[in-house]
């Protein structure tokens, strides 16, 4: 999700009331972090307004900008340190972006798995460059150690349980709605390498990501890499629809010309056993869902994440 955004979810259940995509527990922390509470109690815009009906944490976390990179041409993705125990995130969800100064409260999508912030402490979001106040402060005025505050939410998420069913993710992208299904993989591929405890063990997952161009396919080396470590459990296949240029030869077995098409979906969807998480334009999520459902997929196995 990129600022500004809207947001529709389909909380639906999967395997007769599967743990995968439940509604999310309500949670807060004991601090309160006072000095963003005043900004979250003027007007709603944008984003709080059009997300007011979505479930998110009832407080305030602070956070600090502990790196910036350069994920492309205009995306920028901020790695946060959040130290605060009772911070938590599900793969697929996206934050409240409070800004000091700023009264736009900006929405983004966590990019990284739980499992990063289990391990160090830190989520990561890629935020693409625009005039909105949130995402024209992370690419103009952000900097190492800036402060700002955090508040999860969304209802969009891969969180399985180990008493949970296999399932087989298809994950649907178009353009920067690749953030949350990127959570979500690095989150299936984070499942697979654990080898300890009673644990859930995912399925195949396959990736079908669109974007104007290769220099626009965000996260594409990861992705590449994952599908080597475990070839026999994930696989992607990238789309370009403006492409000018010549396809970097690395890429090239991965990249297709032109959009995802019902032909390719078929391919990957078993009625019985496939999960699918759709995130991209609205147009792109219509288009998508009809073909998934002529191909055999039920409507209560295609979840989606809408934003422009």
């Amino acid at each position: 999700m990129s600022a500004p955004c809207f947001v529709r979810t389909v909380a639906r259940s999967f395997a007769g009331g599967s743990g995968l995509f439940r509604p999310a527990v309500c949670c807060s922390c004991k601090d309160t972090v006072t000095r963003f509470r005043k900004m979250s109690s003027r007007r709603q815009t944008d984003h709080l307004e059009r997300t007011a009906s979505v479930h998110r944490q009832m407080e305030l976390f602070s956070a600090r900008v502990s790196d910036i990179m350069n994920e492309s041409d205009t995306v920028k993705k901020l790695r946060l340190e959040v130290s605060h125990p009772d911070f938590s995130v599900r793969a697929g969800q996206w934050v409240d972006f409070f800004i000091p100064g700023v009264d736009t409260v900006g929405g983004f999508s966590i990019c990284s798995s739980p499992g990063l912030l289990q391990r160090e402490g830190v989520i990561e979001l890629a935020v693409k460059y625009t005039c909105h106040p949130p995402a024209h402060w992370i690419h103009t005025k952000c900097s190492v150690d800036s402060q700002v505050a955090v508040r999860v939410g969304g209802n969009f998420y891969f969180d399985p349980q180990p008493s949970d069913p296999v399932v087989d993710l298809l994950l649907i992208a178009g353009g920067v709605g690749i953030n949350p299904l990127y959570s979500i993989l690095l989150h299936a591929a984070d499942l697979l390498r654990q080898t300890h405890g009673h644990r859930y063990t995912p399925g195949r997952t396959h990736l079908c990501y669109s974007a104007k161009n290769t220099k626009e396919l965000l996260f594409k080396n990861t992705i590449i890499d994952i599908c080597h470590e475990r070839p026999d459990k994930f696989s992607c296949d990238f789309h370009v629809t403006q492409q000018s240029s010549d396809i970097e030869q690395e890429l090239q077995p991965y990249t297709i010309n032109g959009r995802i098409s019902e032909k390719e979906l078929q391919r990957y969807v078993d009625p019985e056993h496939t999960l699918c998480y759709l995130c991209g334009p609205p147009p792109m999520i219509e288009k998508v869902s009809s073909d998934l459902k002529r191909v055999g997929l039920s409507e209560d196995k295609i979840l989606f994440e809408k934003w422009w």
